[in-house]
């Protein structure tokens, strides 16, 4: 079995963030041939022994994730992206500034000695300098992997999500990119604030109350902005417009409808528009692109791992 698995494994490569370990198998077609998915962020790292170094629960948490693919497969190079290259990570991995070449960012890892029998190469996240400034980690893999498949001049790729990133490519180079704390916010004020009081969680998504919030943000009211708007969550349910089942719902599109509200003024000539991320986050944000007449977006699936595997060929990972 361990002589197969050596084989067939061309590169192990890791999704790594804040809260989760995602691991991918390629054979040398690059297809993933076994996923793995543990809890072990890099804020929920195995416990060790007293008086290990810093980089023991690191080591731990890749052997418990896939010790068995490094033993079986030692001439496979290790990749990782994500906070892992953070300043809270294993190693810190610099920020590259923006606009740049995608190429460029796999020419750039940071070699970490894993104690393993091989480094770990940990890809870099990006930097957009200014008055004020922006950054992604984890993201660039996933942009770079829906490249892949598109051939337009100009593209706007989101990342819906905790912090929801826009980012904008303009003939293959990775021009500019702006982030929405959406779905922190969201959650924030579901969980910490007088609207989740009144609110209910509703069995079934409701279309209807998210793009009745989603559509807020084009109204009279709107123009107040989101700070004013918010507060609507909590007086429609008082009035009895509002069930408080449906009252999750219209937040969520009060506030995606403000983010792509933005967009739209961002950029008055929308390109073509390409999610990625959660299946049901990204159905959302399709009603309300569609809402504003910014859609239909396509949709990339496993942008991660198609990322991971690219960067390795730049890097010159694979043979």
């Amino acid at each position: 079995m361990n002589q197969a698995l050596n084989q067939d494994c061309a590169l192990i490569a890791l999704d790594w963030g804040t809260s989760s370990l995602r691991c991918y198998r390629f054979d040398r077609s690059g297809q993933v041939v076994e996923r793995r998915a543990h809890p072990w962020g890099i804020m929920n790292l195995p416990a060790v022994g007293h008086g290990e170094d810093a980089h023991a629960p690191y080591r731990a948490a890749l052997e418990a994730a896939c010790g068995d693919w490094l033993k079986a497969a030692p001439g496979a190079p290790l990749i990782a992206a994500g906070m892992v290259g953070s300043k809270q990570g294993w190693r810190e991995a610099a920020y590259l500034n923006v606009p740049l070449a995608p190429a460029l960012i796999g020419s750039q890892l940071t070699e970490v000695d894993t104690g393993l029998g091989r480094p770990l190469w940990i890809v870099p996240g990006l930097l957009e300098a200014g008055a004020l400034p922006n950054v992604m980690r984890g993201e660039e893999t996933q942009v770079i992997g829906a490249l892949q498949t598109r051939t337009e001049r100009e593209l706007l790729i989101g990342l819906p999500g905790t912090h929801s990133k826009w980012v904008r490519v303009v003939e293959g180079r990775i021009e500019h990119f702006d982030t929405f704390m959406t779905g922190e916010v969201y959650g924030a004020l579901c969980g910490h604030t007088i609207l989740g009081r009144t609110m209910q969680k509703p069995e079934v998504a409701d279309d209807e109350a998210f793009l009745r919030g989603a559509g807020v943000a084009r109204t009279a009211q709107g123009k107040s902005g989101v700070l004013a708007n918010i507060f609507s969550s909590r007086t429609l349910g008082l009035t009895g417009e509002l069930a408080a089942e449906a009252q999750p719902d219209y937040l969520s599109g009060l506030l995606i409808g403000h983010e792509i509200a933005a967009l739209k003024n961002l950029y008055p000539t929308t390109p073509a528009i390409v999610l990625i991320g959660d299946p049901g986050l990204c159905r959302r944000y399709q009603l309300a692109l569609d809402l504003y007449g910014l859609g239909p977006a396509a949709e990339a699936g496993a942008a991660t791992e198609a990322g991971l595997w690219i960067l390795a060929q730049h890097a010159g990972l694979l043979a």
